[in-house]
C-alpha cells in the first residue's frame, strides 16, 4: 500500500483536478474584461484576480511546480486576451482583407504571445511564493505587474488592458495614479485581490470548523490591510497636484466618420475635404482639431487652395487647426499632426508606430503582403519633440495608440500644458477597442494633472478632465464636432517627476527578498535533513 504525506495531497487527485482548475482560471481571466470599458465593472478585477491568486496558491500548497502555476496563469491570460483585444481580428480581415483562416490564426497566435506573460508571473509567484499570507499577497501583485510592465515594451510594447487601466473613476485607486502611474494602480489592483482571497479563506475556515469560533478575529489584519488600500486611494483622488494656467480657449474636436472601407479610394478623397472643411467652418474654435489621417493622402498632395481656406477660418478665430495627414520628408514617411493658423507652422511626427500597421518588423513582408493596409511602411519621427505653440497653448500630441505609453508622453512634461490625441480607430469597426482606447486616455488625464482632448475619425471624440472623468463626448459613428470651453495646466505630478520607476523598484525589492527568503528556507531544509541522517546513522 502507497502512503501519501498528511499535508501532501496525492498526485494523482492532483493531477485530475487540473483540466478543472485551468477552465476556472480561462473563465475568470474572460470575466475580467467586463472590469475595463466599456462595461466598466472596476470590482470584477478585484474578483478575477483574487481567483487567479487563489488558483496559484493552491498549487504552493500542493505539489508547488513553477509550470503548473505557468499553464493556470497562461489559461488566464488567454481569457483575458481572446474575450479583450478580438478585435484585432476584425482589422485583420474585414479591413485588411486577410484571409479568414489565416486571420483568425494570426489573432490567436496574438492573443497567445501576450498570454505568455501572465504565464510567467504564474510561474514567478509559484516558484518563490513563501508561508506567510502578507508576503505571497505582496509578490502576487509584484510579479503581476512587473510582466504586465515587460509587455508594456518588449517587442515595442502592447500595454493595452493592464490592470490599472480598469480602475478609472469612479474607482477608488485610481487615486494612486498621479503618484505611481498605471503600473502602481495595478499593483494595487492586484495586491487588494489578493488581500480579498485571504479575508474570504479566513472566513469560511472558521464557519468550517466552529470550535474555531476564535479564529473569527483572523480576518481582521487583511481586512485592515484592504480598508487602508481604498480608503487613501479615495483621499488621493481628491488631491490636485496641477493648476489652471492661462485662460480658457474654446476648442472644436471633429469626428468625420469616413468608413474605413472607402476612407483611401481616390474617388471619395473630395467628399473627405469638403467634409471637415464644412465641420471646421460650421464650429468656429481657437484650436480645431481633426483626427489621424483625416485627410487620405500626403500633406503636398492636398490642393494649396483647400489649406489655404483652413487657415482663414484658423485665424478669423485668432487660432489653429491642428491637421492629422501623412507627411513625406525626402525619402521618409511620417504620421504626422500638422498646424495650420496663426501660430507658425509646426509639425509633430509619430514616435512609437504600430507593428504591422505602420511598419513590418523584419520577416514579416510576405505575411502582410496578404493584407491591404495602406500607409504601412512609416518612419518614427525623433524623440524629445517639443510641444507644439498654438493656440496660446503648449500642446503636446501624441498620435492613435502613443497615449497607451504614458512614460513616453511625460517627456513633453511638465512643459506642455495639453494633452491633443488624433486616432483613427475605425479599422476595429464596432468592438470594444474605440471604448478601451478612451478608457486609456482617462488614465494619461489622471497620471499627467492635464486635460486630454480626443479627436477620432468615428469614435470617440471626447474632452477628457483633469480627474480622468469625461467631460463630454461625441457619439460613436456620428458625423460632427465636439465643441467647449479647456483649460491648460501647469504644475507635475508625482508621476510626471518619476515615472514607473518607484513602483517597478518596488517590485524587483519584494521579489529579490522573496528569492533570498527561498533560498535561506531550503539551506534550512537542506541542513536539518544532514542532521536527521547524521542521528540515524
Amino acid at each position: 500500500m502507497r502512503w501519501s504525506s498528511p499535508g501532501r495531497p496525492r498526485k494523482n487527485a492532483l493531477a485530475r483536478s487540473f483540466p478543472w482548475r485551468w477552465v476556472a482560471s480561462l473563465l475568470l481571466g474572460a470575466a475580467s474584461v467586463a472590469a475595463f470599458a466599456p462595461v466598466g465593472w472596476f470590482p470584477v478585477s478585484w474578483l478575477s484576480l483574487g481567483g487567479l491568486f487563489a488558483l496559484l496558491c493552491s498549487e504552493v500548497d500542493g505539489l508547488r511546480r513553477p509550470r503548473h502555476g505557468a499553464l493556470l496563469a497562461l489559461a488566464y491570460g488567454l481569457g483575458l486576451f481572446l474575450s479583450g483585444v478580438s478585435w484585432v481580428y476584425v482589422s485583420l480581415s474585414v479591413f485588411g482583407g486577410m484571409p479568414v483562416a489565416l486571420a483568425g490564426l494570426a489573432t490567436v497566435l496574438f492573443c497567445a504571445v501576450l498570454a505568455g506573460f501572465p504565464a510567467l508571473a504564474g510561474a514567478l509567484f509559484v516558484h518563490l511564493a513563501t508561508c506567510g499570507w502578507l508576503a505571497r499577497a505582496l509578490l502576487f501583485a509584484a510579479v503581476w505587474v512587473l510582466t504586465e510592465w515587460l509587455r508594456g515594451w518588449t517587442f515595442t510594447g502592447f500595454p493595452w488592458l493592464a490592470a490599472g487601466y480598469s480602475q478609472t473613476p469612479p474607482s477608488p485607486l485610481a487615486g494612486y495614479a498621479p503618484i505611481f502611474g498605471v503600473y502602481g494602480v495595478s499593483l494595487f489592483c492586484a495586491l487588494f485581490g489578493a488581500l480579498g482571497h485571504e479575508i474570504g479563506r479566513r472566513w469560511l475556515s472558521t464557519t468550517a470548523c466552529p470550535a474555531r469560533r476564535w479564529l473569527r478575529w483572523c480576518p481582521l489584519l487583511p481586512i485592515l490591510c484592504a480598508a487602508a488600500i481604498l480608503l487613501a486611494g479615495a483621499m488621493l483622488h481628491d488631491l490636485r497636484w496641477t493648476e489652471a494656467s492661462g485662460r480658457s480657449i474654446r476648442v472644436a474636436l471633429l469626428q468625420g466618420n469616413v468608413a474605413q472601407d472607402i476612407k483611401w479610394r481616390p474617388e471619395y478623397f473630395a467628399e473627405s475635404l469638403r467634409t471637415y472643411y464644412r465641420l471646421a467652418l460650421e464650429n468656429p474654435a481657437q484650436l480645431t482639431v481633426m483626427p489621424e489621417t483625416a485627410l487620405p493622402a500626403f500633406l503636398d498632395q492636398v490642393p494649396v487652395a483647400y489649406l489655404e481656406a483652413l487657415r482663414e477660418l484658423a485665424l478669423r478665430e485668432h487660432g489653429d487647426i491642428l491637421l492629422g495627414i501623412a507627411i513625406a520628408e525626402g525619402r521618409q514617411y511620417f504620421n504626422a499632426a500638422v498646424s495650420i493658423g496663426a501660430s507658425p507652422a509646426q509639425r509633430y511626427r509619430k514616435v512609437h508606430l504600430v507593428p504591422f500597421g505602420e511598419f513590418v518588423p523584419p520577416g514579416f513582408a510576405r505575411i502582410m503582403a496578404l493584407a491591404n493596409i495602406p500607409m504601412s511602411d512609416f518612419s518614427a519621427g525623433s524623440d524629445g519633440q517639443r510641444p507644439l505653440q498654438i493656440a496660446e497653448q503648449r500642446v503636446a500630441v501624441n498620435i492613435c495608440y502613443e497615449d497607451a505609453f504614458g512614460e513616453e508622453l511625460i517627456g513633453a512634461l511638465p512643459e506642455a500644458t495639453l494633452l491633443v490625441n488624433l486616432s483613427n480607430v475605425a479599422w476595429f469597426g464596432d468592438s470594444l477597442a474605440p471604448t478601451q482606447h478612451l478608457q486609456i486616455a482617462r488614465m494619461r488625464a489622471l497620471e499627467t494633472g492635464r486635460m486630454m482632448l480626443r479627436a477620432t475619425n468615428t469614435g470617440m471624440t471626447a474632452i477628457i478632465d483633469v480627474d480622468g472623468r469625461v467631460r463630454s463626448a461625441l457619439p460613436p459613428f456620428s458625423r460632427g464636432a465636439l465643441t467647449g470651453e479647456v483649460s491648460g495646466y501647469a504644475g507635475a505630478t508625482p508621476f510626471v517627476a518619476w515615472g514607473n520607476w518607484p513602483v517597478i523598484g518596488c517590485a524587483l525589492l519584494i521579489v529579490c527578498v522573496c528569492t533570498v527568503a527561498r533560498q535561506r528556507r531550503w539551506v534550512a531544509k537542506g541542513s536539518r535533513v544532514s542532521h536527521v541522517g547524521r542521528e540515524t546513522k
